[in-house]
């Protein structure tokens, strides 16, 4: 397994409404898209983008994550860390299926199947204990044209 482009850091917020202000105000974020629900996995979720290297909005983001009614995981992540924090870092792999078994192969706990993201492409999480005590999302690099920009 190589490690992948870092598509972007998970933070999981009480209000994705205050973390905007935040990231606008404080952050100097420029390109912040808009909120969606994303019903299937339980979250409210908003993209901030931040510059790459040549100084466009083409970096890593970050993605704001507030819990549905009703979703369990973020709500409790957010029972011990009131305040919000780093949930989950995404790194993109060119085949997802391809990654999910080598990450087997090597004994890691794959968390369910590959299911659609927020970015419209497939996704997995691996278990935080299999990975330095971070829980790792792997992304398929969406294909030209596939790339979720709301």
């Amino acid at each position: 397994m190589k490690l992948g482009r870092l598509n972007h850091i998970g933070v999981a917020t009480p209000s994705i409404a205050d973390s905007i202000v935040f990231y606008r105000d404080v952050m100097g974020a420029t390109k912040i898209h808009a909120p969606f629900d994303l019903e299937s996995q339980g979250v409210k979720v908003c993209f901030v983008d931040t510059p790459g290297a040549d100084g466009a909005l083409n970096g890593t983001q970050i993605e704001l994550i507030e819990p549905l009614p009703g979703n369990t995981s973020i709500a409790g992540f957010l029972d011990r860390n009131p305040a919000g924090g780093q949930h989950h870092m995404c790194y993109e792999v060119p085949d997802i299926h391809a990654a999910k078994a080598e990450f087997e192969a090597m004994g890691k706990r794959v968390l369910g199947e590959p299911r659609i993201g927020a970015h419209g492409t497939l996704i997995f999480f691996v278990h935080p204990r299999d990975m330095g005590g971070v829980l790792t999302e792997i992304m398929e690099t969406p294909k030209a044209g596939e790339h979720w920009s709301n």
